[in-house]
């Protein structure tokens, strides 16, 4: 003899119950722990090495930087592909590794890999800056800093300073750029008249200086199991220090360097410039690091900068150009809304059909018993409420009344037999047993590949296989418990019926309903041949649209901001 569940329930409703208030409290607490975002974090394994050289050209970069990076890192094991790009002063190259290598091992290998060739590298090339491809990528905040007392040079050192430092402290925070604004730089200006008085050129003074700022190889050591280069690094500690730095002359005497002319603060020349409202500024654009939730850094962000007006002088305003939480804020309560709309409407539509409060409350009951549990299976997979999430619980909303409704018609049925409740939901339940399990494995089996598909496309319809897997699961679960269980207590005893109707049950407004149907039913089951071709027809021509679909991962979406190039 076969175990029936729903029986257990119906006897045992005090542990039916406290098992779904158990979930339903744990879910709540999951869905308070749940990050808010607009898409599913995308980890795409590439590594990004950039590489500056100040002065040289492309093809210089090329066969002393570029091909040595390239050749350094090609041994480096699931490597898809290496691309690189040179830039006046700048080689990047970009190795793309093969989806589900571990981007953090990666990015290790790839770190160490570049470290064992610097030495090779030309000795004025700056150290090469290794970051990982961040797919979500671009700022998420811009803020313009502005004062009427304190001149842009000013504000440019209070953005690198004090303010990046802060921001960078924030948590999810990866990099604070500053837009806008001017460079600091060390002026040395030379007096000619000094320097033949002396007998010394400009070019031996620029070589003493380069050589007092030192970044050159310096050999090997082996740290644990691993060779490391090593570089010798010097530079003057402060102006003051450059300004008296001792400079060799022919006659193998010394003067100070500030002796041969100026030594000063300056600014370096303005290459970008940034206006808010037609007036200049100096602003900052904040980004966050890869695996991180979006609206959390922004809450971070603006605590952070809140925190900031308050310690800063009063005369220093922050002005919020842009933020991309805006959208997703927007985006997550439009879902929420249509989410709730749609759970409104299928009560409705419940109601309607059923004719009876109490069937359909307890029908009802299968949407938030279903869903609010699923936020718990969402939090302990590391997912956030975005885009996939909601659409698959806004989708998934029809199938969690489904077998709640199969359940409870069928109860409805063994009543009007004239049968008690409690003996109704009994008989009724072990009917329909199989029927409920059958929908559910379908529907599972449906969208749990989807869950397992490869590539990015994975990654990003992942959480919508799982939400709507879950979410379908649970709401079998609470056909099988609670809906048999609320049914032998809740509905009341019914005449029985005599009078014949369409289906043997239905009500006037059921019968009404279904009567367009049946005249279309018998219509084609006296034309089959014509059915059958008019069904054809239809698919070969939905096939012959396809080619027609634009294709893509990620539509363009209006952000309501406009960028002009000149």
């Amino acid at each position: 003899m076969s175990f029936n569940v729903s029986g257990w329930s119906i006897r045992r409703p005090i542990p039916t119950l406290v098992l779904f208030l158990v979930l339903t409290l744990a879910g709540l607490v999951s869905f308070g722990q749940l990050g808010v975002d607009l898409n599913p974090n995308i980890d795409f394994p590439a590594i990004v090495v950039t590489v500056n050289q100040t002065g040289a050209g492309p093809e210089e970069l090329e066969t002393q930087v570029t091909k040595t990076v390239e050749d350094a890192v090609a041994g480096l094991g699931n490597i898809d592909e290496i691309t690189s790009t040179i830039t006046d002063g700048s080689s990047q190259t970009v190795i793309n590794f093969t989806l589900g290598t571990d981007t953090d091992r990666a990015t290790n290998d790839v770190r160490d890999a570049i470290a064992r060739i610097r030495q090779d590298l030309p000795a004025d090339a700056q150290e090469p800056v290794i970051r990982r491809f961040d797919f979500a990528g671009g700022a998420i905040l811009t803020y313009a800093v502005t004062s009427e007392q304190r001149s842009v040079e000013e504000l440019s050192d209070l953005v690198d300073r004090e303010i990046s430092r802060s921001i960078l402290s924030v948590p999810g925070v990866s990099q604070v750029n500053r837009i806008g604004g001017v460079d600091p730089e060390v002026r040395v200006e030379l007096d000619p008249n000094q320097l033949d008085a002396l007998g010394i050129t400009a070019t031996q003074v620029n070589d003493q200086i380069q050589a007092l700022n030192i970044n050159l190889p310096s050999g090997r050591a082996t740290v644990g199991e691993q060779e490391q280069g090593l570089r010798a690094l010097g530079s003057a500690p402060s102006i003051e220090a450059l300004a008296n730095y001792q400079i060799q002359l022919p006659n193998n005497t010394a003067v100070s360097l500030k002796s041969l002319g100026k030594v000063e603060r300056g600014f370096a020349e303005v290459r970008q410039a940034a206006y808010f409202n037609n007036q200049p500024v100096v602003a900052f654009s904040v980004r966050r690091s890869t695996g991180s939730v979006l609206v959390s850094v922004e809450e971070g962000v603006t605590a952070q900068v809140a925190e900031l007006e308050q310690t800063l002088p009063e005369d220093i305003d922050f002005e919020l150009i842009f933020t991309r939480a805006t959208d997703i804020r927007d985006s997550y309560q439009a879902s929420i809304d249509a989410l709730i709309i749609g759970c409104v409407l299928a009560v409705v539509v419940v109601g309607v059909f059923l004719r009876d409060w109490r069937a359909t409350l307890i029908t009802a009951t299968a949407l938030p018993l279903s869903i609010i549990p699923t936020f718990l299976v969402l939090n302990w997979f590391g997912y956030t409420l975005n885009s996939m999430t909601l659409l698959a619980l806004t989708l998934a909303v029809g199938n969690l009344v489904d077998d709640a409704i199969v359940e409870i018609e069928n109860v409805e049925r063994h009543i009007r037999m004239g049968k008690p409740p409690l003996r109704a939901a009994l008989d009724s339940t072990a009917e329909v047993g199989l029927a409920v399990l059958t929908t559910t494995a379908t529907v599972v089996a449906v969208f749990i590949p989807v869950a397992f598909m490869g590539g990015i496309p994975g990654q990003f319809f992942q959480p919508f296989g799982v939400t709507v897997a879950t979410a379908t699961i649970f709401s079998t679960v609470v056909a099988r418990l609670m809906t048999p269980m609320m049914s032998a207590y809740l509905l009341k005893s019914k005449p029985v019926k005599t009078t014949p109707s369409l289906n043997g049950q239905g009500t006037h407004l059921q019968e009404s309903s279904f009567r367009p149907y049946q005249t279309l039913l018998n219509a084609g089951l006296r034309h089959r041949l014509l059915t059958i071709a008019l069904a054809v027809m239809f698919f070969i021509g939905s096939l012959m649209l396809v080619p027609y679909i634009p294709t893509g991962l990620f539509e363009a979406g209006d952000t309501g901001i406009s960028t002009v190039l000149v």
